[in-house]
């Protein structure tokens, strides 16, 4: 099996490195007398299509029976409070600060104690879709969130019998089975905005006060990158997509992004139907570093529905949705109002089969890999020929907030390693596991900007013809001014001019931001894990380059 979750006797001792305080905590919790196991998809269903909080459509589900669901399972409905997208500043990570970890210890035996007043339900899913990389997971929480259980157990792959099966016959690792446990009605003072407390060495995590279901599917992901990582794979937040050319070669392709920077378009995308594409996923994946092959999370999909007005044919695949109006139709059905106008970030759990050259694993090695930023000064596609700065632009991808996250910053330009906000293992570990990828591998990297340059949009249109041309191998990359490490391709509409001395002073302001977020920021969180000075430096001679230009 790939996690074990049972010890033989004599290896539960306390210095076991399977074993910690926040494990054994959230763990013991699942054997409770009053715990009642959610053994199929179907059982899921019928406890959340009687919750009182869920709306029942009267849209069926298409695949339902080769899903696992009734022939006649209805599309459910679950509106959850004004939280309608993640809330970074509630996690914590067990390990990084001993003091409040043992206040925080305390605070997990109240709550769990506390939970005693309410019956629970758990449930058992897949993370990895390949016997190469299988883990197990376990989430437990209220019955009243059996619309959480019900898409949780929807978007991982549910522990039917083909899987585990497959699961016995995986491939073994040394780590712990995942354990997750959410109670959105707990409350403390001292955490006004909940509490995601994660131990990611021990793959366990506590989810508290907060009822969105994207805490659980990111509590998940988080768990199960950190094992890859551990296992010497590339963990990837990003889309992966392959492409078969007429000479019968493969070019595979991945693109890291943050929720609303187009990394799905660009995944999903058909190119009209210029190549026989295959999509292994859109937002979760894993590469082997020795061979580059690559394996998806998840089989389903956790998408915004604001692209998807009524009568949209991709309404057809969604299975749960959350943070959506409802109203009636001509003939009094009750139908889904999306769009945003109830409320920003509607969400849905949209079923595999919404994709119909969807794979859950593609052997062929990686071909290239893009960068998705939204900075000003980048024309829409760059080519970086430098290993180091490569995984250097990665490091310091620039990006921009959307309404997935709980913020009142939406819009603003950051920066996110790599487009994770989700890693919990060191950050040097993933520069020295893309590096490899560039330097090692032969794998191309390119920046594409997806947003405005210099205060034109840059349409998916010539985001996706620049894409083919490299597929095609036929782009005429240019040198990018001095910037040896860069090369662009020149694009009509989309001149790049040196001799502008405002556009100069504008990237190097951007270049510095990347330098002193790698300073300040990244070096704090960071220690005592420190990144290699070369990341910084290798930044510093792009602006050294435009300072001289």
């Amino acid at each position: 099996m790939s996690t074990r979750r049972k010890f033989e006797t004599d290896t539960i001792r306390k210095d076991n490195k399977l074993l910690s305080p926040l494990k054994t905590l959230v763990e013991t919790a699942f054997y409770k007398n009053d715990i009642t196991k959610v053994n199929s998809l179907e059982e899921a269903y019928n406890y959340a299509r009687k919750s009182p909080t869920t709306i029942v459509l009267d849209q069926t589900v298409e695949n339902a029976e080769e899903l696992g669901l009734p022939e006649d399972a209805k599309v459910l409905v679950e509106n959850g409070n004004s939280i309608v997208g993640r809330t970074a500043r509630a996690r914590r990570i067990y390990g990084k600060d001993p003091e409040e970890d043992e206040k925080l210890l305390k605070v997990v035996m109240d709550a769990i104690y506390k939970a005693n007043n309410y019956p629970f339900l758990e449930g058992e899913a897949i993370v990895g879709l390949d016997e190469d990389f299988m883990v197990r997971a376990h989430l437990l929480l209220p019955e009243a969130e059996a619309n959480n259980l019900y898409s949780w157990l929807l978007n991982f792959q549910v522990l039917n019998d083909e899987y585990a099966k497959r699961y016995e016959q995986s491939k073994e690792y040394e780590e712990n089975d995942i354990y997750i446990f959410s109670d959105p009605s707990w409350e403390h003072e001292d955490y006004p905005d909940g509490l995601s407390y994660i131990d990611s060495e021990h793959n366990v995590a506590i989810i508290l006060g907060l009822q969105y279901f994207g805490e659980l599917k990111k509590g998940t992901l988080t768990q199960a990158w950190g094992t890859a990582a551990r296992q010497g794979y590339v963990s990837c937040h990003g889309g992966l997509k392959k492409f078969a050319k007429e000479d019968g070669n493969a070019h595979v392709t991945a693109f890291f992004g943050l929720s609303g920077s187009g990394k799905s378009t660009l995944t999903h995308a058909k190119h009209e139907d210029k190549y026989d594409i295959t999509v292994l996923h859109d937002d979760a994946f894993i590469i082997d570093q020795e061979t580059g092959s690559s394996i998806a999370l998840e089989p389903s999909y956790f998408d915004k529905t604001s692209d998807y007005p009524a009568g949209h044919p991709e309404q057809d695949y969604f299975v749960t949705v959350q943070n959506v109006g409802v109203t009636l139709n001509e003939n009094n059905e009750r139908v889904l109002v999306t769009e945003d106008i109830r409320n920003g970030n509607g969400r849905t759990v949209k079923s595999r089969y919404s994709t119909p050259n969807r794979v859950d694993v593609i052997n062929d090695p990686i071909n290239a890999i893009y960068w998705i930023m939204k900075d000003e000064t980048l024309p829409p596609i760059l080519r970086i020929k430098d290993p180091t700065v490569a995984a250097a632009m990665g490091c310091t991808l620039v990006t921009k907030r959307s309404s997935a996250e709980n913020v009142e910053n939406v819009g603003e330009v950051v920066v996110e390693p790599y487009a994770n906000p989700f890693r919990v293992y060191p950050l040097v570990d993933d520069y020295h596991a893309f590096k490899k990828l560039f330097e090692e591998k032969d794998v191309e990297c390119y920046i594409i900007n997806t947003g405005k340059f210099m205060g034109k949009d840059i349409p998916p249109k010539v985001t996706l013809e620049s894409i083919e041309h490299n597929v095609e191998n036929d782009a005429e990359f240019k040198p990018f001014g001095e910037i040896e490490a860069f090369e662009y391709l020149p694009i009509e509409g989309y001149e790049v001019s040196f001799e502008d001395e405002e556009y100069v002073k504008t990237m190097i302001k951007n270049m510095k931001t990347r330098i002193d977020h790698l300073n300040t920021t990244l070096a704090e969180d960071e220690a005592p894990n420190d990144l290699p000075d070369e990341i910084a430096q290798s930044i510093q001679r792009i602006v050294d380059r435009l300072e001289k230009n």
